[in-house]
């Protein structure tokens, strides 16, 4: 394992313990909607001190771009910037429902070059550097063999922020409903993308993510053989917040079935 990943995976870790240890008493968090149907708690404050503070005290001359903090912490024109989501998920968190991750990745001049995402709930661990492979645990993973859309799961997200472009999403649901095995929405795009890295779905589409959301995960679909990109089929999904990914027979497939139904205006 690379040492910065080993770092990475040390700060996962320690988030995921207090995410795990505030999981037994959920009733008394306190929760706060930072807008409708987003929703922030004392544990993802907590997780993300705690990664912050491990990744600090290794590399301090890194920045830090992290879901509740923004660019607070670290110095934010560094070359290397970690990309922070400590608890994606958090709606399923606090209802018990136990699909959340911790997420971590680092960019090097705006390249992912790490990434961790760690189950907690499950103490499953995939992880990934750039040109290394990934891995769940200590077992090399790779995308699924399927190579018919027919018989392919995918994952998707539902919008939840924002609901402009609810009707285009309605469209793509719809027309990939009758041309797939079956649709899971499990609410952790994280998780989505560590699992299509791994083979238990075959491809994954969401519009409206922001950049923690997806640089973990992206990188772990890659390095197994995954593709991904925005829905113009280039690789601005981190600035775009619109991506699709797969195993390259699906993402295939995929992509231009989720291009007929782009919304009107949006070019990625």
């Amino acid at each position: 394992m690379h040492p910065t990943l080993t770092i990475a995976v040390k700060a996962a870790r320690r988030a995921g313990a207090t995410i795990n240890r505030a999981a037994n008493d959920i009733d008394r968090l306190h929760i706060e909607a930072k807008s409708a149907r987003d929703f922030v708690t004392e544990v993802d404050r907590a997780a993300e001190r705690a990664i912050i503070e491990v990744l600090l005290d290794a590399f301090p001359g890194h920045g830090i771009l992290a879901e509740e903090s923004g660019l607070s912490a670290g110095k934010p024109d560094a070359d290397y910037q970690w990309i922070i989501d400590p608890l994606d998920g958090t709606t399923n968190y606090i209802h018990g429902f136990p699909q959340y991750a911790v997420s971590i990745a680092l960019a090097h001049a705006g390249v992912i070059e790490q990434a961790v995402v760690y189950d907690p709930s499950r103490n499953e661990l995939f992880y990934a550097t750039k040109g290394g492979g990934a891995f769940l645990d200590d077992r090399r993973i790779r995308v699924s063999r399927r190579t018919k859309l027919a018989e392919s799961l995918l994952a998707t997200g539902f919008p939840f922020r924002e609901f402009d472009h609810i009707d285009a999403y309605l469209a793509m649901f719809r027309d990939l409903c009758q041309k797939t095995a079956g649709i899971r929405r499990p609410g952790a795009a994280a998780l989505d993308l560590a699992y299509v890295a791994c083979g238990r779905v075959d491809g994954f589409w969401e519009m409206g993510l922001k950049p923690w959301d997806m640089a973990g995960g992206a990188l772990l679909v890659q390095e197994a053989g995954g593709l991904i990109s925005d829905l113009a089929g280039d690789s601005d999904y981190l600035s775009t917040g619109n991506l699709v990914a797969g195993s390259p027979k699906i993402f295939a497939q995929l992509l231009p079935i989720i291009q007929a139904h782009r919304p009107a205006g949006v070019t990625a």
